[in-house]
C-alpha cells in the first residue's frame, strides 16, 4: 500500500501543474512569516493603529500605482490579458479615497514610504519593461490576498482605530466583485490558462515568492519607522519634562519693584515689535 501510494506521487508530476497550486505551494513558508510580521500580527489581535494603517496606505498607494500602471501598459500581452481585471479589481482610487479621508486633500504631500516600498516599485517597473509575465506572480499574490482576507481586515481595522463608518476603509472593498469564492475561482482558471515556456514558469514562481519577500521587507520597514516615531515622541517628552523654566536671581525674584518695571519694558518692547511688523 506504501509503495502504491509512492509510486502515484511519484507519477503525479512535480506535483500539480496548475500554476495557482504550485504558487501556493512555493510560497507556503513565505505567507507563513508575512502574516507573522509584527504589523501582520497587530491586524490579527484588532490592535492595529492609525499611525500604523495610514503609513501602510501610503505604502499600498506606492505599490499599487507600479502594478497597476505596468499592468495597464502590458494588457494586451498574452500572459497578463487573462489575469487582466481593471474595473473588479483594482485599487489605486480606492486607497486614494482612504489617504483623503486620513491626510486631507493634499495628501500626496504627506505620503512617506520606506526602502523596501521602493525597491518592490523598482522591481514592478522592471519586469513591467524586460519580463511582463513575470507580473502573474504580483497580481496573484496582491490581489487574491486583498480579496481573500479583505472583508475581515476591513472590520477589524475599523473597530481597532474606532471608525463609526467604512470612510478611511474603501481599500477593502470590492464593488465589482459580487462573490468573492467564485470570482477568484475564475482568477486562477484564467492564470492557470496562461501558456508558459518552462523557464517563464520558474521565472513567475520565483517572482511570486519575490513578491511576499518584498512584502514582508515592506512591513518590517514600516513598523521600523514606527518604533522610530515612537521613540523620538516619548524622547521629547521626557525632555519637556525634565527642562526647568530659567529662574531669575533671587533678589530680583524678592522684588516687586524691578518685577514691574520688568513688566512695563517687555510690554512696551512686545507693542514696539508689532508696529514694527505692520
Amino acid at each position: 500500500m506504501e509503495t502504491e501510494k509512492k509510486t502515484q506521487t511519484q507519477t503525479n508530476p512535480m506535483a500539480d501543474r496548475d500554476l495557482s497550486e504550485q504558487i501556493k505551494k512555493v510560497t507556503k513558508e513565505n505567507h507563513i512569516r508575512a502574516e507573522n510580521t509584527q504589523l501582520m500580527l497587530s491586524f490579527q489581535r484588532g490592535q492595529v493603529t492609525l499611525p500604523q494603517y495610514k503609513l501602510l496606505l501610503c505604502s499600498l498607494h506606492e505599490i499599487y500605482q507600479a502594478l497597476e500602471e505596468e499592468l495597464d501598459r502590458n494588457s494586451n500581452h498574452p500572459s497578463v490579458a487573462p489575469i487582466y481585471f481593471p474595473t473588479e479589481l483594482a485599487r489605486l482610487e480606492s486607497i486614494e479615497k482612504d489617504l483623503e479621508y486620513f491626510y486631507g486633500q493634499n495628501w500626496r504631500e504627506k505620503i512617506v514610504v520606506p526602502a523596501a516600498t521602493k525597491r518592490y516599485c523598482h522591481r514592478l517597473r522592471q519586469i513591467g519593461k524586460e519580463n511582463p509575465e513575470f507580473l502573474v506572480g504580483h497580481a496573484y499574490t496582491r490581489y487574491l490576498g486583498d480579496l481573500s482576507g479583505g472583508q475581515v481586515l476591513g472590520r477589524i481595522a475599523q473597530k481597532s482605530m474606532g471608525l463609526k463608518s467604512n470612510e478611511g476603509l474603501a481599500f477593502y472593498s470590492f464593488p465589482g466583485v459580487s462573490s468573492p469564492n467564485l470570482f477568484k475561482q475564475l482568477y486562477r482558471s484564467r492564470m492557470n490558462s496562461v501558456e508558459l515556456t518552462e523557464e517563464q514558469r520558474t521565472g513567475v514562481l520565483e517572482e511570486a515568492v519575490r513578491a511576499f519577500e518584498f512584502n514582508i521587507q515592506v512591513f518590517d520597514d514600516l513598523q521600523k519607522m514606527l518604533s522610530v516615531t515612537e521613540n523620538q515622541l516619548q524622547n521629547c517628552s521626557t525632555h519637556s519634562k525634565t527642562v526647568k523654566s530659567p529662574q531669575l536671581p533671587g533678589n530680583i525674584n524678592t522684588s516687586p519693584l524691578i518685577r514691574v518695571v520688568l513688566g512695563l519694558f517687555v510690554a512696551l518692547a512686545t507693542v514696539s515689535i508689532g508696529i514694527y511688523i505692520l
